[in-house]
């Protein structure tokens, strides 16, 4: 019997303070969140987060922890284990926390960024990860304002498919805003995705999954800052050879860059989020993803971002093999007079 298809999510939280305007961490929407994910189903065996604080004035000011030391990760799955609880369900998660930057005023933590993977444990065991030292893929278009640059990171484990062994590689990732500080930016209407900065930033994370990886299947997701049909986009695609799962299932023209907002500010509504994969990767459905302000989504008001959900099935290698070797042995097709 083949292996059940496995589930992921990728999904920015905004630093679970929607409610404040990103200003402040508050309990109510940790509470929503982990309920919404729960609710999933069949749940997903991947979920990756985006802008997730550790410590921080930002993360504690309006909802004291609950223990010290206690940071945003933890209480988020505090109230993950409260909501399975009360489901009468085992919580399957384990959660890995990936640094990202850290705002400081003298000794004052104002606030701090970071990534974060929660893995289903029922489903997959981890076998390597890089939480003590995420890949930096920071490009830095102006040296002197290096320090005050928010750092980006590459978050990577090597998981193991529990059915059957085989090994799949995740990568967690959020691309910088277009730098304001090159000429382009300021003679291109589009921005997001077109930004020098980001280019740079999408080769050094092609650069280091291909590394990871090692010829291995892979999943990368994120808050890309990078519409379709951005030259970000086309890069990862054309180029890396990535492929796009809500292009792979029907969701999306990967040639329309507004056809499905994943991000909201104000009245503007963006593209920004993907989840990629490589070979051995093939996706089946991207069910319960919903444009950003769709109201039939359980996840609608949680955050400024909606989260992207997709099915697939990890093939063995010898279906990987096959596949080419099937092409090959079709009969020419029928030549004309």
């Amino acid at each position: 019997m083949p292996p059940t298809p496995l589930r992921i999510a990728s999904y920015n939280v905004r630093y679970f303070g929607h409610a404040l305007r990103g200003l402040a961490s508050t309990l109510g929407p940790k509470r929503r969140v982990a309920a919404a994910l729960a609710a999933l189903e069949p749940l997903p065996d991947i979920i990756c987060l985006q802008e997730v604080e550790t410590q921080s004035f930002r993360s504690s000011v309006a909802h004291r922890p609950g223990r010290p030391g206690e940071t945003q990760l933890e209480a988020f799955m505090g109230r993950m284990e409260e909501t399975f609880a009360h489901l009468r369900r085992p919580m399957p998660y384990e959660a890995f926390y990936f640094r990202a930057h850290h705002y400081k005023l003298g000794d004052f933590s104002l606030y701090t960024t970071g990534l974060a993977i929660l893995v289903n444990t029922q489903r997959l065991a981890v076998d390597t990860h890089n939480v003590d030292a995420p890949h930096p893929i920071t490009h830095h278009h102006v040296r002197m304002l290096r320090e005050r640059k928010q750092s980006r990171i590459c978050a990577h484990m090597r998981l193991m498919r529990l059915e059957d062994g085989l090994p799949l590689h995740v990568f967690n990732t959020h691309l910088s805003l277009p730098t304001p500080f090159a000429r382009a930016f300021w003679s291109t209407r589009e921005k997001m995705g077109n930004g020098i900065n980001q280019l740079h930033e999408a080769r050094a994370l092609a650069q280091v999954v291909r590394h990871k990886s090692a010829g291995e299947p892979f999943l990368v997701c994120g808050d890309f800052n990078s519409p379709p049909a951005s030259p970000v986009f086309h890069y990862l695609c054309d180029e890396a050879g990535f492929s796009c799962a809500q292009a792979k299932v029907g969701q999306i023209d990967p040639k329309t860059t507004r056809g499905f907002p994943t991000a909201g500010f104000m009245h503007m509504r963006m593209h920004l989020d993907h989840i990629f994969a490589s070979d051995g990767i093939r996706w089946l459905d991207a069910d319960e993803t919903f444009p950003f302000g769709d109201t039939r989504s359980r996840f609608h008001g949680l955050s400024d971002h909606m989260p992207l959900i997709a099915r697939f099935h990890l093939e063995p290698p010898a279906a990987r093999a096959e596949a080419p070797l099937a092409s090959q042995s079709e009969p020419p097709s029928p030549s004309g007079p």
